[in-house]
């Protein structure tokens, strides 16, 4: 494999290729897309988490001068969602939370639209609702969705390797915990919207910020399947994206919405969510409630990992509810550990419900492990990073699950972050620092039947290439990544390549942004496809300069001989000599790049990725004893990337992963008072901000993965995983508590200080505000 010092576009700080037009405002997002009479939708929501719809007045906002259509339940054909298929766009018969869709309106102006919403009478009555997982498994529990039987999701996410009951008896060391997490939510800049169109024979075009532009295309043909429109065409077409994180990796109810609206009208419909609708009617990161337990032997070598988990999936299934798919991984293959069993529980509750976001259930499962993993290091004596380095990942295992580890940097992390941190110094009063570490797909994720995604490269007689990828840009790069690699392949530079990636009709398919995957699997196939224009450039390359082909080299947009890179031609050239010979030749090819993982079996053994990042981070906080108050005084953040195709970018990936694990470990928590979302704006939802950005070192370890492109894995949700449990180890080191819960906020710290010192009162309850007891 070709040296740093032979790349010309790989490895290179390159800016972001959109970077200009979304600084000056010429991107088009969601929110400026305009058609030719479109009329405006809005949605009502429920006013109960749990109730009978007994009846939908609509006389008054179908006679609002301007309203258009009018739609609830009860008119729209039998359409579902969900990874179960319980979610229906608007609900008829009864509510199970309050962001559930009641009814919506399409008018001429969003005005209008809001007013009818509100002309909108709707008599319910109330039923019991259910708000604690645990409450909710309970046999005499209110049910969620009655046709289910019970309130827990028929999905097995169970699994057991080897023989933990016996390993625990034989651990010298063992120890055991509950942890829990909270919602949190993606706070994308850039809120949801959709525009849907039909033409005049019955195709649909549908403006959508999704994440998965070809398996949203499936979904709507459903949907006008529904409306019994079964030769029907979708075209999905995705404006600049503000932001993702999983939030978009489904199709939500509005998107739907305003199909059966725009199909009622005639006309193009657009709905728009402001801040507040982004709240609360998108979904969250799904709260756990974790059991765990892990002992060593007299050497610090793990035996046995053991977790049980509870998981509010809310009211619906989206993609929440396959989180333990991905939570399986660290639990059984973050360190070796040889004994390894999991159960975990989603449950209805009558509360939102659980989308995809960043780290897809790791964060959570992390979270647990690396707090159990410092715990059982001082319970055995042994230094906390000796007991990594006992039990670290190494390049070549494969582990319980079935997981081929190819290259793993996480010895090289684990020593970066020692020697970065300088853990070795001396401690200072109310100071501590704290270590974590990290698995996660790095390449690809096999969960549907293909994890593989399409390329198109189309030259043109000029030296440019467009590059047509299913590949989904949603502000990470991956426009720019593909760039690099084309470029790299093809000899030209970066700025001769156009990435195309926002219309289904003309990009090939693709399975969506998620699992990391975008750098390693687009790119793969982004590398493939040039590999075969590359392979004819230099075919005519070598006629032209009268060489072999093996001595040609592409380079900076020409061709030339090794040694003599005087003499050249222009690749241009080369190009409008085959077009223009007699029986000429365009230079086009496609390539579909679909990785050797597996889909894993019922026993949840297979290699899910073709290979696998690692990563440490090491932090070192001030606590204040008196307030409770977090400082971060120092953060590394080491991560194994395979190859750095742009290193800017993957710093950029770095920082706002952790800052968004920061967030997550300190401040932010979706606050539901029984099902209703109590802080929708950003002055309540305590989200960080470029001023509460935090002194950060980004470590990259390179390991030159043989299955990437280049080298490279996927690095896009690693910076967000092993945060929360670095920051609460540092938090023990510091002053001795051990924080079990999120987010670690300075209420909870100082009535754990006050617990330990043996003081009655541990502080004031944030939403009751009045003086609570230590527990």
């Amino acid at each position: 494999m070709e040296t740093m010092e032979e790349f010309t576009a790989v490895g290179k700080r390159v800016p972001k290729v959109d970077a200009v037009s979304k600084a000056t405002g010429r991107a088009q997002y969601i929110q400026d897309v305009k058609l030719p009479g479109m009329l405006y939708g809005k949605i009502l929501y429920s006013k109960y988490p749990h109730a009978r719809i007994v009846k939908i007045d609509t006389e008054k906002a179908k006679s609002l001068p301007g309203v258009r259509v009018v739609l609830t339940g009860e008119d729209i054909p039998a359409i579902r969602m969900g990874v179960y298929k319980d979610n229906p766009p608007l609900k008829a018969g009864k509510v199970r939370s309050y962001r559930d869709e009641v009814a919506a309106v399409a008018a001429t102006d969003p005005e209008i639209a809001e007013k009818a919403i509100d002309l909108i009478e709707v008599t319910y009555e109330a039923l019991p609702a259910v708000f604690d997982p645990e409450e909710a498994m309970r046999p005499d529990a209110p049910l969620v969705h009655e046709d289910h039987k019970t309130n827990i999701l028929k999905m097995p996410w169970s699994l057991h390797y080897g023989d933990v009951d016996a390993a625990k008896s034989d651990a010298a060391f063992n120890v055991e915990e509950r942890f829990t997490t909270t919602w949190v939510t993606h706070c994308c800049m850039g809120t949801s919207g959709a525009i849907a169109d039909f033409d005049h024979a019955n195709n649909l075009t549908i403006h959508t910020n999704t994440q998965i532009p070809s398996l949203a295309q499936k979904d709507f043909l459903e949907t006008l399947k529904a409306l019994g429109l079964k030769n029907s065409r979708v075209r999905v077409i995705k404006p600049y994206i503000g932001g993702g994180f999983g939030s978009k990796l489904d199709t939500y109810a509005y998107e739907h919405v305003a199909i059966l609206l725009a199909w009622h009208a005639r006309r193009p419909v657009k709905i728009m969510f402001g801040r507040e609708e982004e709240f609360v009617a998108t979904s969250t990161r799904q709260p756990t409630i974790i059991h765990i337990s892990m002992g060593c032997d007299k050497e610090g070598k793990l035996l046995y990992r053991d977790m049980s988990m509870v998981l509010d999936n809310g009211a619906y299934t989206s993609w929440g509810v396959t989180t333990p798919s991905v939570m399986m991984m660290p639990i059984t293959s973050l360190y070796r550990v040889p004994n390894v069993r999991y159960v975990a529980k989603c449950v209805y509750t009558n509360n939102t419900y659980s989308q995809a976001m960043r780290g897809y259930g790791n964060p959570q499962a992390t979270f647990a492990i690396e707090s159990a993993i410092d715990m059982l290091a001082e319970a055995a004596g042994i230094d906390r990073m000796e007991f990594r380095r006992i039990n670290c990942n190494q390049p070549g295992e494969v582990t319980p699950q079935g997981f081929r580890i190819t290259t793993c940097g996480l010895p090289e992390c684990i020593e970066a972050v020692l020697e970065k941190l300088q853990l070795e110094r001396p401690k200072e009063p109310g100071v501590g620092t704290g270590v974590a570490s990290l698995i996660h797909v790095g390449g690809g994720a096999r969960i549907y039947k293909s994890d593989g995604c399409g390329t198109i490269i189309k030259m043109d007689d000029y030296g440019n290439a467009n590059v047509f990828t299913g590949a989904s840009d949603m502000g990470q790069g991956a426009d720019t990544i593909l760039a690099q690699i084309v470029a790299e392949q093809l000899g030209i530079g970066v700025d001769n390549v156009n990435v195309i990636h926002q219309d289904t009709d003309v990009c090939p398919w693709d399975v969506g942004a998620h699992a990391s995957r975008t750098t390693f699997v687009a790119g793969n196939s982004a590398l493939g496809a040039a590999a075969k224009i590359r392979k004819r450039l230099l075919e005519l390359a070598a006629q032209a300069l009268e060489a072999h082909v093996d001595d040609v080299v592409l380079r900076e947009g020409s061709a030339f001989v090794k040694g003599s890179p005087a003499v050249k031609v222009p690749i241009s050239k080369l190009l409008r000599n085959a077009h223009f010979t007699p029986n000429g030749e365009m230079m086009m090819a496609d390539y579909f790049y679909d990785p050797a993982n597996e889909n894993m079996g019922r026993d949840f053994r297979g290699n899910m990725s073709a290979t696998y990042s690692f990563g440490t981070h090491g932090v070192r906080v001030r606590v204040d004893e008196a307030t409770g108050k977090v400082e971060i005084l120092d953060y590394v953040a080491a991560h194994d990337v395979g190859r750095a195709i742009n290193p800017l970018l993957l710093d950029g990936q770095v920082y706002g992963g952790v800052l968004m694990g920061v967030g997550y470990a300190l401040t932010e928590q979706v606050i539901l008072d029984k099902g209703r979302n109590m802080n929708p704006d950003f002055r309540d939802y305590k989200i960080l901000t470029a001023k509460d950005s935090i002194p950060l070192t980004p470590v990259v370890i390179e390991t030159i993965d043989e299955a990437g492109p280049y080298g490279a894995k996927g690095i896009g949700e690693p910076g967000c995983v092993p945060t929360a449990p670095a920051i609460a180890n540092a938090i023990y080191d510091a002053v001795g508590v051990r924080i079990k819960d999120l987010p670690i906020t300075p209420e909870r710290v100082l009535a754990a200080i006050k617990k330990k010192k043996g003081i009655d009162s541990c502080g004031i309850d944030p939403l009751t505000e009045k003086e609570q007891p230590c527990e």
